[in-house]
């Protein structure tokens, strides 16, 4: 798949998630073949405040390409202004934000609130467009309730803006993550503009993932939190989308070696005490399915030391 000049070679993208999809997620998704992957959703107008963790939230590793940077915000200027920031970040991609749902966005004009406006969210592509010269994506929702389901005319406006690819997540506003997603709206969003079109929403398998490309014709599919604590979703999508092979999940003990390489990492990059209170919503993730997972997660909530992260590891694994 190209995106503008970017070549992908997966069909399976990781979805930017607030708080969790920071560089050492990011780069265990791509280990196991995530095709592109986007960075928290970062304010245009903090970075041109010189906000610290905003930049922070940009920061981008070697092996963690390609690599997008979400921003969000209402104003073209300043989105232009945060782009051609995000470029010292060496992205790959600038997504905009056009679908977040959450009341600190929306109630602020940013996020899917501006599908109320479909000429602004041109307006916006277009001042990105030409601040940067790296491909520019939107992210977008069926519309902004079920009164408003506007995705085909906000897809066409960011195209015809010279947007370089369409991410649909096949909800509404209103329905935030509840409900299911509506693959037609994909499927007329895929039909209405001549980029690549993205799906996402409730992809969470083999199944799920197939039906969604084969009934929508898009042209890849964007995985959120089905990739949490199992980020060999993307090897298991790409070996069935390039080979048509089904291939079986790690073993438990590898899901453990998964699971500490990850904490290990978040950890290299915001040191011990930080990186393992940061890690315990990942470690409840990882031990879902596991015999005693119900126990085992209460621990996880309590660890603070790495030590305590692999003593409890190796109690999960001898716990058969």
């Amino acid at each position: 798949m190209k995106i503008g000049t970017l070549e992908i070679d997966s069909k399976a993208f990781l979805a930017p998630l607030a708080g969790i999809t920071d560089k050492a997620f990011r780069e265990i998704c791509q280990d196991y073949g995530a095709g592109c992957c986007e960075t928290e959703m970062v304010s245009a107008k903090a970075l041109s405040f010189g906000d610290k963790k905003s930049f922070e939230l940009m920061e981008i590793s070697d092996n963690n390409h390609p690599c997008g940077i979400q921003l969000f915000g209402n104003d073209p200027e300043i989105m232009a202004q945060g782009a051609k920031l995000a470029l010292s970040a060496k992205a790959d991609v600038i997504d905009i934000n056009m679908g977040c749902p959450a009341p600190k966005v929306a109630n602020n004009g940013c996020g899917s609130a501006l599908m109320k406006d479909p000429e602004l969210c041109g307006r916006i592509v277009y001042a990105i467009k030409n601040a940067v010269d790296i491909p520019v994506t939107v992210k977008i929702r069926k519309g902004f309730d079920d009164d408003s389901v506007n995705a085909v005319q906000v897809a066409k406006l960011c195209a015809d803006n010279g947007a370089d690819g369409i991410i649909v997540h096949g909800r509404t506003r209103k329905q935030y993550y509840s409900g299911t997603c509506d693959l037609d709206i994909i499927k007329q969003v895929k039909e209405s503009v001549s980029v690549p079109v993205i799906g996402n929403g409730d992809v969470k398998d083999i199944k799920s993932a197939e039906k969604m490309l084969s009934y929508t014709g898009c042209d890849g599919v964007m995985v959120a939190r089905a990739a949490l604590g199992a980020p060999w979703i993307f090897k298991i999508l790409e070996e069935y989308f390039s080979t048509g092979n089904i291939i079986n999940p790690p073993s438990n003990e590898d899901k453990l070696k998964v699971m500490i390489n990850h904490i290990e990492r978040i950890c290299h990059y915001k040191g011990e005490y930080m990186g393992v209170l940061q890690s315990r919503k990942h470690m409840a993730w990882y031990l879902k399915g596991f015999k005693g997972a119900a126990g085992f997660r209460n621990e996880a909530g309590k660890v603070s030391t790495l030590e305590e992260v692999y003593k409890l590891a190796q109690r999960v694994l001898e716990n058969r």
